[in-house]
Formats: C-alpha cells, structure tokens, sequence
C-alpha cells in the first residue's frame, strides 16, 4: 500500500473509533478491547431496592393506619374498663364489714328519698369519705326520718329537729334553712362521726348513737342491710 495515502486515511479511522466509543458511553456500554462488556456502572448508582415516592407513601398511610387503629382499640378498651368500674358495685365487706345485727327492716321508697341518698352519697364523697361512712349515714337517716327532708312538724315535731337527720338548731347543729339542705346536713352529721374514735370498726348503730344521742340507741341496727344496698346501687352513679 502508499505509505503515503495510509498516512492519510489513519486520523480518520482514529476519529471514526472515538465516535464509537462515545456513543457506547452515552448509551451505558462499556469498550474495552474493542468488544461491549456490558452495562456501565454509573460512579453514584442507587442502592438496591430502595422504594419509589409512591410506595414510600403507601407504606407511611399503612403505618398510620395500623396506629390509628391501634389508637381507637385503646380508647373502646378505656371506655370499658371505665364503664365496667363504673357498674361494679361496691363490694359487702366494705359496705357491711361486721354483719348486720339484729332483726332487719325495710321501706319501698319514692323518687324524694331515693334522691336524697343519691344526696348523702354525694355529700359523703364531697367529704372524702368511703362507702361505709355513706352507709351510716343512710342508715341513721332510714331511722331519724325514713329518708325524707322533713320541716317542722308542729305538735308532732320532736322538739325543734329537722331535716334528713332531725338536728336541732337549738343544740348547734346549724340553721333551720341550713340543716333542711341535705348536703349541709349530711356533711355535719359526718363532722360528728369522724370524731368518734374507730368509727370505721363499730357496728352501724353504735357509730350512728354516739353522733346522735338518741333515746333508742339500738333502732339503728334494723336499717344497715337496707342502707348497703341503697349505698351499693347508688356509689358509682352519684
């Protein structure tokens, strides 16, 4: 061959082979040796399996499912268990913890008196005692008036006593308009039996006569069984 014309046609064999590598470059293809082996691996590749934005947001919706469902199965569970404390009566031996004593008496009562042991035990609460002082109470008001807020009975009135538990203004006990609220009332009865020592572990009469000085100390006693379940039907639900 002319060496000459060789000469000549050798740039552009050299600029056509540099066209080629460029082009299998740009497309992601290796040239070594003058064959293609295989894809390119870019300086910056992409870790593997590394989720879309679109799955990223489906998987972020299903986490924040599964917590709001999660979330609404702690509060069904936070209603039950406040709905079952609030129907679980309190229990016997904190209503009645010695027994009763005595022959038993009970009344059917009206919408009045339930209401005011709904009264008493509210009043009892707002005092920070237990069931049992509310027990008591009721009990001592099942005797002294049959759980009725009664005024001044004139000829019948047992000197000047009145309300749920027959205080007398004369004797200190409070206002006649003050001790015809059966709040104010109960709470005062309450004052008096916290100041008899041990009154948690007497028996309902003896707590109930110590506060009240009555003439019939054992009456009392036939109206404790009455007064736990009225208390046990009605603690949780005043």
């Amino acid at each position: 061959m002319n060496t000459t014309l060789f000469s000549r046609w050798l740039p552009a064999i050299e600029q056509t082979s540099l066209v080629r590598r460029t082009a299998l470059g740009v497309a992601g293809l290796a040239f070594v040796g003058g064959a293609v082996a295989g894809p390119a691996v870019a300086a910056h590749a992409a870790p593997e399996h590394v989720a879309s934005p679109v799955s990223q947001s489906v998987m972020a919706d299903k986490g924040n499912d599964h917590k709001s469902d999660k979330n609404e199965k702690d509060r069904k569970s936070d209603k039950r268990d406040k709905r079952e404390g609030k129907d679980r009566k309190p229990s016997r031996d904190k209503l009645v913890p010695h027994g009763v004593q005595g022959g038993q008496s009970r009344i059917a009562l009206s919408g009045e008196q339930s209401d005011n042991v709904k009264a008493i035990v509210k009043a009892t609460k707002k005092a920070g005692l237990d069931e049992r002082a509310a027990v008591i109470a009721v009990g001592t008001s099942l005797q002294e008036s049959k759980l009725e807020n009664l005024g001044h009975l004139g000829d019948r009135n047992d000197h000047d006593s009145l309300g749920l538990f027959q205080q007398r203004p004369s004797s200190g006990w409070g206002s006649p308009e003050q001790i015809t609220d059966p709040e104010y009332s109960t709470i005062a009865f309450l004052k008096g039996l916290k100041q008899v020592d041990g009154w948690q572990d007497l028996p309902l009469t003896v707590a109930a006569q110590k506060v009240q000085v009555s003439a019939y100390p054992d009456a009392y006693a036939q109206w404790e069984d009455l007064a736990a379940d009225l208390v046990a039907n009605t603690w949780n639900n005043s």
